[in-house]
This record gives structure tokens, C-alpha cells and sequence, in this order.
């Protein structure tokens, strides 16, 4: 079984403003700034003939180039904040994208989650804060509101193999796929 993930890198300008954002929220525990992805499709564990049908069905993929940029700050959890994340841009390509990903990992058999795909890089995991904490964390995230990268192009999707840390999880890249350059203009 590999545990598998599905997503696009990020460049090193939008790491380092994303990693200045980690630095202003008051987060008990950060993802490490290398390890920060957008994910498409958590395929979860996935066993290898399972995963290399995905690979050969993600090796034909023909989709076109596009951009996006990071926009915005919030956290998951409603009541008990569990996760703090920047958003995406708004992006039809982005969806288009995530959907033919995760029809082809369905269609090799693998265990996807049955969520709304939600575009965001994870910033921050960490157990419900105290009254206290939680105000100062919703208020640093109101105050990067704001908050937005320049745009990128975005010209592959990745397939990472997703390890479990003590300090954290891991990708370990075993694929890039790359998209389709968007014609000249």
C-alpha cells in the first residue's frame, strides 16, 4: 500500500510569502514550508496495481496550462478551528483539472473521501484551541484577509507519496504529468 497524493507544487516566491503568513498566525504547529502543495485528490492507500493504473491513465492526460494565485486566509473547523489554510483563487481550469484527476483515481479503484473539493494549501494542523488562542488565531486570519501571491503558471500535476512524521507529513515526488502549454498569443 502507498499512501498517495494527488496536487500541484508550488513555486519558491509563493512558498516564501505563504511561509510569512505561517509566521504571522499564531499556529501551535506549521507545515513545513517544502512540504506546502495544493492538493487535488487525496487518494489515501492505494495499492500498487491500484496506483499504477492511475499513473498510466495520468500519462495521457491532455489538459491545458493555466494560472492561479493564493488569496486569502480562513481556517476549517467552524466552532473548533482545526486547520488554518490559504485559499485559491477562483479558477475554472483549477476545477476542471481536479475533476478529471479524481474521475481517473475513482475509475482506477481508488479510496477517495467523499468531500467538496475545497482549493487551499494547509498552513497548519493543530488540536482545537482554547478560547483565548482561538480569538487570536480568528483575528490574525481576519487580518490576512487581504493576503494574495502574483499569479503562476501552472504547468504539471504531481502524484507524491505522502508519509506520515512525527514533525509532520511528507512528500516524497513519484510523478509529474505535465499539462499542455496554453497557445501564443
Amino acid at each position: 500500500m502507498i499512501r498517495a497524493v494527488l496536487g500541484i507544487d508550488l513555486p519558491a516566491e509563493v512558498r516564501g510569502a505563504l511561509q510569512v503568513q505561517q509566521f504571522l498566525l499564531p499556529l501551535p504547529r506549521k507545515v513545513d514550508p517544502d512540504q506546502l502543495h495544493l492538493t487535488l485528490v487525496f487518494l489515501g492507500d492505494c495499492p500498487e496495481p491500484t496506483l499504477d493504473a492511475v499513473h498510466f491513465a495520468l500519462e495521457d492526460l491532455r489538459a491545458a496550462s493555466f494560472s492561479i494565485a493564493v488569496q486569502g486566509l480562513g481556517l476549517f473547523g467552524k466552532a473548533r478551528p482545526h486547520t488554518a489554510w490559504a485559499g485559491i483563487t477562483p479558477s475554472a481550469p483549477l476545477l476542471r483539472i481536479q475533476a478529471k484527476v479524481e474521475s481517473i483515481a475513482r475509475r482506477a479503484g481508488c479510496p477517495l473521501d467523499a468531500r467538496k473539493f475545497t482549493p487551499h494549501v494547509t498552513l497548519g494542523h493543530f488540536p482545537p484551541p482554547a478560547p483565548p488562542d482561538r480569538a487570536r488565531l480568528e483575528r490574525a486570519v481576519v487580518m490576512g484577509a487581504g493576503f494574495r501571491t502574483q499569479p503562476w503558471l501552472v504547468d504539471r500535476v504531481v502524484l507524491w507519496q505522502s508519509q506520515p512524521h512525527a514533525s509532520g507529513t511528507r512528500h516524497e515526488v513519484l510523478a509529474r504529468y505535465p499539462l499542455v502549454p496554453p497557445p501564443a498569443a
